[in-house]
C-alpha cells in the first residue's frame, strides 16, 4: 500500500515536473522566437527627445516657440519628487522594485480577461514597458507586442537605472493638448512650472496617460476628477502623502486653463510676427528644419520689443494712409451667413471661426466684426469680444467712395477699431499696397526691429527679407563709393547734361526725374538731388565692373550685372541686404553681418552660436575709471576706406539736410540717408542712419505697379523712417559721425565746387573732407578738354578746348587744351 502511494505521488510529481518543464520550455521558446530581431534598446541611453525651440527677446521675455510636438525636456533630477510619485502611483506602484515587468500585475490582468471572457482587458504594463512601447514598438494590444515589450523592458533595466528610465518616460508621455512630457503639460493645463504644482494638480496630470482625450478637463470633467482622486488615494496608500493632505487635496475643485481658471501661457506670447518667423526660416536653413523644430534650442533674439512695436506702427500708418487716399473699399472678402444674424450665439461662433487678421494694433486694436444692419447714417456691427450693436457713423467713411450701402452688405465680415468718439467704431481694412521695414545696430549688425508687411496673419511673406525689388536711386551711394575710393572727391564736377547710350535693346536716353539738365555740378549736389545723368556719367568713368564689385563687396548682390542701367538701381535686391550695406557706410567702412540672433544654446544650455566675436579687453578689469567704458577690439574686414566712408556719409547727410529727404526727415541728431524711386514709382525706398542705428523702408505692391502721382521715397518712406527713428533716438541717442584721421576740411561752394576762403559762411558753403597729401584739383572734365581754376563754369556746357565760358563770379576764362593736363575721358572727374 505504501509502495502504491509512493508510486502514485511519484507519478504525480513527475507529471507536474514535466508539465512545469514543458511550460517553461514553451515560454522560453516563445520568448526566444520573439526575442529575435528586436530593435536595439541600447540607443535609448543616447536618446534625445524632440523638444520645443524657444525664442527670447533681448530682455529675456519668451516671444515665440516652435515645435512639432510641444515638449519641454526636464532632467530627472529636476523633476520634483511629488510629480514622480503621482505618476508611479497611477501607473506602476512597484516601479522601484520590479525588474522591468510585474508578474503579479500580468497574472491579475490575465485572470480578469479570462473571467470576463475578454470583455475587460486591463493594462499591466510597467513604466519601463510603456517606455519600450512608446519608443520602439507599436501601440496595439497584440500578445506578440506584449511579449516583445517584456523582453525589451527586462533588457532596458540592465542598461539604464530607474531614474534614467523615469526621465525618458516623463519627457516622452503624451498628455493631451499637443503636450508631450510633464513640463509642457503643467504649462498647458495650469500655466505653472513643475515645482509650482500642488498634489492634486500633479495627480491630474498623472491621471491622463491612459487616454488623454477621455479625460478632457472640460468635456470629461467629472471623469477626470474621479481619476484624479483615485491617483490621490494611491499616493496616500503608497505613503507619499498623509491622510490630512489627501483629504485636503481631494476636496480641491478641478481647475485648468481650458476651463478658464488660469490664464493661458499662450496669452503672454505676442502673436507670431515677421521677426520670429524669419528666425525660424534662417535657423531651419542653418541647422535643418527637423533639428530646429525638435532640438530644444534656446534662442536669444536681437529684437528690441519696444522698437518692434514702433516699427510695425510706423509702417502700418504709412500703408494705411496711402490706401485711404485711394478711397476704395475692399473689405476682408469674408462673410457670415445672413441667417445667423438673428442669433447672437450663432454669428459670434461663425465670426470666431472666420480667418481674418487679429494682429493689427494701429491707433487701437483691430477687431473682427459682422455687419448686422445698414443705415444711411449709421452702420451696425457685431464685434468679436465686444458689443453686439457697435455703431459706425457716416462721418467715419468720408475717405471712402460711396455710402454704406454702396460698399457693404449684411453678413460682411469687416475689421473695426474703437472710434474717436465714445461708443463708436471705425471701419478699417488691410491695405493692398505692402512694404517692409528694418532697423539694426550699425556696429554689431543686431537687427532691432523688422516688419515684413502690414499684417503677418494676413500675409506671411516677408517683404524685408524675401521680396526682390529694384532699389532705384537708393543704390547710387555704391556708385559714388566706387568713385570716391578711386580718388575723386565730393567737390569734383560732373556735367549734368543729356546722354545717349547704345544698348542691345536700342538707344537709351536716360533722364533726371525732373526732366531738366543742370550743367556742371559737384558730386555732392548730384547725390543730394539724386541726379540720374550725373550718376550714369560717373559709372561710365569708374566702369560698371568696378561698381558691380563694390555692390558685391557690400553684399547687395551676389553677382551684379555690369550694365549701365544698374547704376540707377534697376537690378533687384532685398531691403535686408540694402540696410546691412548702409550700416557699413555708417560704421566707417567695416564689414558687419546682420543678425536676428545674439546667441543659441542647445537643450543642455551649451552655447552653440554667438554672433558678436569681438574681444572685450577690459570687461573683467576692476581698474576702469568712473564713466570709462571697456575697449572693444575688432578684427572685422574693412570693405571701404574710412575717409571714403566719412565723405560718403557727409554727402548723404546733405540728402537729409537739404536734399530729396529734407522735407520729411528731421531728427535731433545728425542723420544721413538716401531716397529711392524706381520707374513709374513702382517701388519707393528710404534708407538712413544716425551714428548708431541704420533703418530702411520699402513700399510697393506685391505685383509691381505704379503707385501714382506724388509717390516718392521721400513722401512715402520718409515718414516711416522719421516716426520710427524719433523713438529710436529718444532711446538710443546719437551723435556726430566720427571723423577718421588722415584728412582735413576745405570750404567749398556746393553749387560750383569752387574753393572758398576759410572764413566763408552762408548756405552755399560746405566743408568737405579731403585726404592729407592729396590736395584737390578743382576743375571740370569734358569731351576733349579740361577747365581748371578756383572758379568754374556755372550751368554752362563746355563744348571744346579754347572755348570761353563765364564763371560763377562773372569772369570770363578760356578752357585749356587737353594736352596741357594729361588724358581726360568723357565726363571724367577731377
Amino acid at each position: 500500500m505504501i509502495r502504491f502511494i509512493l508510486s502514485f505521488f511519484g507519478a504525480i510529481f513527475s507529471l507536474v515536473t514535466l508539465g512545469v518543464f514543458m511550460v517553461a520550455l514553451t515560454i522560453g521558446g516563445v520568448f526566444w522566437m520573439y526575442g529575435r530581431d528586436l530593435p536595439s534598446h541600447e540607443s535609448l541611453a543616447e536618446y534625445k527627445p524632440p523638444t520645443i525651440s524657444r525664442i527670447y527677446s533681448g530682455e529675456g521675455h519668451l516671444i515665440d516657440e516652435f515645435a512639432k510636438e510641444r515638449r519641454l525636456f526636464t532632467p530627472a533630477d529636476e523633476i520634483p519628487e511629488l510629480v514622480k510619485q503621482a505618476f508611479i502611483s497611477a501607473e506602476d506602484k512597484n516601479f522601484y522594485t520590479h525588474k522591468g515587468y510585474d508578474p503579479r500585475g500580468i497574472a491579475v490582468a490575465a485572470f480578469e480577461a479570462v473571467r470576463t471572457k475578454g470583455q475587460t482587458v486591463r493594462g499591466a504594463s510597467t513604466i519601463t514597458q510603456q517606455v519600450m512601447k512608446n519608443f520602439l514598438l507599436s501601440g496595439d494590444r497584440q500578445a506578440e507586442r506584449k511579449i516583445k515589450e517584456i523582453i525589451l523592458a527586462a533588457k532596458l533595466e540592465q542598461t539604464l537605472n530607474k531614474e534614467q528610465i523615469l526621465e525618458l518616460y516623463m519627457n516622452e508621455i503624451f498628455l493631451g493638448q499637443n503636450s508631450y512630457g510633464v513640463t509642457a503639460a503643467a504649462q498647458t493645463y495650469f500655466n505653472k512650472t513643475l515645482s509650482e504644482l500642488a498634489p492634486h494638480e500633479a495627480a491630474t496630470l498623472a491621471a491622463m496617460p491612459k487616454a488623454p482625450s477621455d479625460y478632457h478637463p472640460v468635456r470629461e470633467k467629472q471623469r477626470l476628477l474621479d481619476r484624479r482622486n483615485y491617483v490621490l488615494r494611491e499616493m496616500r496608500e503608497n505613503g507619499y502623502i498623509d491622510q490630512a493632505t489627501y483629504e485636503h487635496e481631494r476636496d480641491q475643485p478641478l481647475r485648468s486653463v481650458q476651463n478658464g481658471d488660469f490664464e493661458s501661457f499662450r496669452t503672454a506670447l505676442p502673436p507670431r510676427d515677421y521677426f520670429t518667423d524669419e528666425i525660424r526660416r534662417q535657423l531651419s536653413e542653418d541647422f535643418g528644419e527637423g533639428e530646429f523644430f525638435t532640438g530644444g534650442f534656446t534662442v536669444r533674439a536681437s529684437i528690441d520689443e519696444e522698437m518692434q512695436v514702433e516699427a510695425a506702427k510706423a509702417l502700418r500708418k504709412a500703408l494705411e494712409d496711402y490706401d485711404r487716399q485711394r478711397g476704395k473699399w475692399r473689405g476682408t472678402g469674408k462673410a457670415v451667413d445672413v441667417a445667423f444674424l438673428a442669433d447672437e450665439e450663432a454669428w459670434r461662433s461663425a465670426l470666431s471661426a472666420t480667418e481674418v487678421p487679429r494682429d493689427v494694433d494701429l491707433g487701437g486694436r483691430w477687431h473682427p466684426a459682422v455687419v448686422r444692419d445698414i443705415g444711411d447714417q449709421t452702420l451696425v456691427v457685431g464685434i468679436e469680444d465686444g458689443p453686439a450693436d457697435g455703431q459706425v457713423p457716416r462721418s467715419d467713411i468720408k475717405w471712402m467712395k460711396g455710402s454704406f450701402a454702396d460698399n457693404l452688405k449684411l453678413g460682411d465680415v469687416v475689421l473695426v477699431r474703437a472710434g474717436a468718439e465714445a461708443d463708436t467704431w471705425s471701419l478699417r481694412q488691410v491695405p493692398e499696397v505692402q512694404g517692409g521695414f528694418m532697423a539694426m545696430d550699425v556696429n554689431t549688425g543686431r537687427v532691432l526691429a523688422m516688419q515684413g508687411g502690414f499684417s503677418y496673419q494676413d500675409s506671411v511673406f516677408n517683404r524685408a527679407t524675401q521680396a526682390l525689388r529694384q532699389p532705384g536711386s537708393s543704390f547710387k551711394p555704391f556708385v559714388y563709393a566706387a568713385a570716391l575710393d578711386s580718388g575723386y572727391s565730393p567737390a569734383t564736377i560732373v556735367v549734368d547734361a543729356p546722354i545717349e547710350v547704345n544698348t542691345p535693346q536700342g538707344l537709351w536716353r536716360p533722364k533726371n526725374s525732373s526732366n531738366k539738365f543742370y550743367g556742371p555740378t559737384p558730386l555732392r549736389t548730384g547725390i543730394e538731388q539724386s541726379r540720374n545723368l550725373m550718376t550714369i556719367r560717373l559709372a561710365q568713368e569708374v566702369s560698371m565692373p568696378v561698381v558691380a564689385g563694390y555692390a558685391e563687396r557690400f553684399g547687395v548682390y551676389d553677382h551684379m550685372g555690369p550694365f549701365l542701367a544698374n547704376s540707377l538701381g534697376s537690378e533687384e535686391t532685398t531691403l535686408y541686404k540694402m540696410v546691412a550695406a548702409y550700416a557699413m557706410f555708417a560704421n566707417g567702412g567695416e564689414r558687419v553681418e546682420p543678425t536676428l540672433v545674439d546667441r543659441i544654446q542647445d537643450r543642455f544650455g551649451k552655447t552653440i552660436y554667438r554672433h558678436d566675436q569681438r574681444d572685450c579687453v577690459d570687461c573683467l578689469s576692476d581698474r576702469l575709471g568712473e564713466g570709462q567704458a571697456p575697449r572693444i577690439v575688432t578684427n572685422r574686414e574693412r570693405v571701404m576706406d574710412a575717409i571714403t566712408a566719412y565723405q560718403l556719409t557727409s554727402m548723404m547727410k546733405g540728402v537729409v539736410d537739404r536734399g530729396t529727404a529734407s522735407g520729411t526727415v528731421k531728427l535731433p541728431v545728425p542723420t544721413a540717408g538716401k531716397t529711392g524711386t524706381t520707374n513709374d514709382a513702382k517701388d519707393v525706398w528710404f534708407i538712413g542712419f544716425t551714428s548708431n542705428i541704420v533703418a530702411g523702408c520699402y513700399i510697393g505692391y506685391d505685383n509691381p505697379s505704379p503707385l501714382g502721382r506724388g509717390a516718392y521715397g521721400s513722401s512715402l518712406c520718409g515718414p516711416v523712417f522719421q516716426d520710427f527713428m524719433e523713438k529710436a533716438v529718444a532711446k538710443y541717442g546719437g551723435g556726430p559721425f566720427e571723423i577718421p584721421p588722415g584728412g582735413h576740411f576745405i570750404k567749398i561752394d556746393r553749387f560750383t565746387g569752387a574753393r572758398l576762403p576759410d572764413d566763408a559762411s552762408g548756405n552755399y558753403v560746405v566743408a568737405e573732407y579731403f585726404r592729407d597729401g592729396a590736395e584737390p584739383i578743382f576743375g571740370l572734365a569734358y569731351d576733349g578738354g579740361f577747365a581748371m581754376g578756383s572758379n568754374l563754369p556755372l550751368f554752362e556746357e563746355v563744348q571744346q578746348a579754347g572755348q570761353q565760358v563765364r564763371t560763377s563770379t562773372g569772369e570770363v576764362t578760356t578752357v585749356g587744351p587737353k594736352a596741357n593736363f594729361g588724358t581726360v575721358s568723357s565726363g571724367g572727374l577731377y
